[in-house]
């Protein structure tokens, strides 16, 4: 980032939780476990130490080198089951907890999760309504859906923590417990344990009359969610000893009220931790190392665990029937969000878990893609779909999902569901544009594992040369990202696992049915809605990088930050109507240039 606006916190590893740690402890062998877990105690900073490794019960001492994220999960109350390699040093990399009130037949917003679920206990003072947006995909009745998100009640937005007991089935300790800190809402901070932290309640309305209309809705969904993932530098590896069957998760919002979590441990599991991806391109190039405009080129994809052995036979990937319901034993992912809706920065975006490949180019050229990608488009016969062209765009770029966007998709629409039994291969074929422009084009596959309680992102690009071995660099506007995503939030470690930002916009077009896709949209409401972000949100050379890249006015680029424009701009332009992009399938049109050639406050 430029300029010192930047505050982003100090290095994790300066900071101990040594007050937390030991204060839980002697109050839980004192029988006080309710205030330990009620009271947090504010940490102390002390100067070039490292985190202390914890004894296993063998007296081995588990490294933070090769310990493997973990992730923990309860849903309404209930622990899932966690399956876990027997001996493994772990952290705690992500916790997702789920209360939700269902079958609502009033507009009561999310006033039931007070009384019911295990979400009733919290302080929900200070509750307000923040932002709303309809999904643009009617149902299947012809009602939409609307979603209503909520902040600001005190358990949000205070600091609290989470401390992790490993226990026997006889609710013994089997070892040393985790205390986590999960910080406040409004500051990140030295002392916080996870990078992502947010915590929120939605209200779904499920038959609205319109996009804009939910007169007379009687069907309604309550939940909160609890999101904190992405470890800090410094997480605190342990390894469960044998005889632990489940973790006791306590949560200082909810004091004594433990919730379960129960453990199986696999003593020789079929395939390792951690992934691996080899992108090959099968089509050779011509002798000088290129490819010519116009070419068809076919890619295979490769998927390895972290030993080194294959997730799937040569040829083929699993079907979309055998990875999400369960017989898929190597824990590949496919898009899920038929099942679990995901909403980008408010609900679950890191469980969506599409797998998907694209290319872009050439790099020199690369730019966000403005242009509406149909879902018209995803039903359609061809596997591989064009999101941007030379002439419309200014860029070029194709992508294709696994399984392919007809048989994903079209399974959805298909009461038979028989693309999802659809055989899915592993290689690929894109089409270069026969006016293609000399440079480089990249090529990425991005996609997620999830296997014995380890839930990773990985990702690669492939750079080919067209018409030039010459290589050629995207002229990015913004960055760097690395002032602030650092310490356990770097962009290897979050979202797709990929620091390449000039590979994400092929991916990113705006959808028909989510058009908040492209990453400008998405970093600005992020960013924008983020009380723990560090620097001046008007101050935009925080991120970009010359005065000409923040001139292309937009309804998606001005409101995806800006919650209210002025009365003139209501009257020209029309009211409000998405929180993400601000209106409908214009609001990627530039609106003026003539207006808006600066920012207030942007140093630029």
């Amino acid at each position: 980032m430029r300029g010192m606006g930047a505050l982003c916190v100090r290095s994790h590893g300066l900071v101990r939780w040594r007050t937390v740690g030991l204060a839980a402890l002697a109050l839980w062998a004192s029988g006080s476990m309710d205030q330990a877990m009620a009271a947090p105690v504010e940490p102390q900073d002390v100067a070039q130490t490292q985190p202390e490794a914890v004894e296993d019960s063998e007296g081995g001492r588990a490294g933070l080198a090769n310990a493997v994220a973990l992730a923990l999960e309860v849903e309404n109350g209930q622990g899932v089951l966690l399956k876990v390699k027997t001996g493994q040093p772990f952290f705690i990399n992500q916790i997702d907890l789920r209360a939700a009130v269902t079958g609502v037949t009033k507009d009561e917003g999310v006033n039931g999760l007070r009384r019911e679920g295990d979400f009733a206990s919290l302080n929900w003072q200070g509750l307000k309504q923040v932002d709303q947006e309809p999904v643009p995909l009617a149902n299947g009745d012809g009602t939409f859906t609307r979603r209503r998100f909520y902040r600001e009640a005190t358990w949000m937005d205070d600091t609290s923590i989470m401390t992790v007991w490993p226990m026997d089935g006889r609710n013994r300790l089997t070892g040393q417990p985790i205390v986590l800190n999960i910080g406040r809402n409004d500051q990140r901070r030295p002392s916080d344990d996870f990078f992502i932290r947010r915590l929120r309640a939605i209200q779904t309305t499920h038959d609205c009359r319109t996009l804009t209309d939910c007169t007379g809705a009687r069907n309604f969904t309550q939940e909160a969610l609890v999101e904190v993932r992405n470890a800090r530098t410094g997480a605190t590896p342990f390894t469960l000893s044998r005889d632990t069957t489940q973790l006791k998760l306590y949560w200082s919002a909810r004091p004594g009220l433990p919730y379960t979590i129960p453990v199986v441990q696999v003593d020789k599991p079929p395939y390792g931790y951690g992934v691996s991806l080899d992108i090959k391109a099968l089509t050779p190039p011509r002798f000088n190392g290129t490819y010519a405009a116009g070419s068809q080129i076919t890619f295979q994809l490769t998927l390895k665990d972290g030993n080194g052995k294959r997730l799937h036979p040569v040829g083929s990937l699993p079907t979309y029937n055998e990875v999400i319901f369960g017989t898929n034993e190597p824990g590949l992912q496919y898009y899920r969000a038929f099942f679990d809706a995901t909403t980008t920065y408010y609900r679950r975006k890191h469980r969506e878990r599409m797998m998907m490949t694209q290319i872009i180019g050439p790099a020199q050229k690369i730019q966000p893609v403005r242009s509406i990608v149909e879902l018209e488009e995803f039903l359609g016969p061809e596997d591989v779909q064009t999101v941007a062209t030379l002439e419309r765009d200014g860029v070029y770029s194709q992508f294709q999902t696994f399984p392919p966007a007809n048989d994903l998709f079209g399974g959805a629409f298909d009461p038979a569901h028989a693309g999802w039994a659809a055989p899915v291969s592993d290689t690929w074929t894109y089409t270069l544009p026969a006016n293609a422009t000399p440079g480089s084009y990249l090529v990425t596959v991005k996609g997620r594992r999830v296997y014995l309680g380890e839930d990773i992102p990985f990702s690669r690009t492939l750079t080919l040369q067209v018409d030039t071995p010459k290589p050629t660099q995207a002229a990015l506007t913004t960055g760097p990202c690395t002032s602030c995503h650092s310490e356990g939030g770097e962009l290897t470690k979050l979202l797709h696992a990929s620091d390449n930002r000039a590979a994400c916009a092929g991916c990113h077009a705006p959808l028909g049915f989510e058009l908040e896709g492209p990453l400008f949209v998405r970093t600005h409401f992020i960013h924008g809605r983020s009380d723990r972000f560090d620097a001046p949100k008007q101050q935009c050379n925080n991120c970009h990088l010359t005065a000409e890249s923040i001139q292309r006015t937009s309804k998606a680029a001005c409101l995806s930050c800006h919650k209210s424009y002025p009365d003139s701009h209501v009257k020209q332009f029309g009211p409000i109507e998405s929180m993400y992009v601000g209106g409908g399938r214009e609001s990627f049109q530039q609106c003026t240039g003539s207006c808006h050639k600066t920012h207030p406050g942007s140093r630029l």
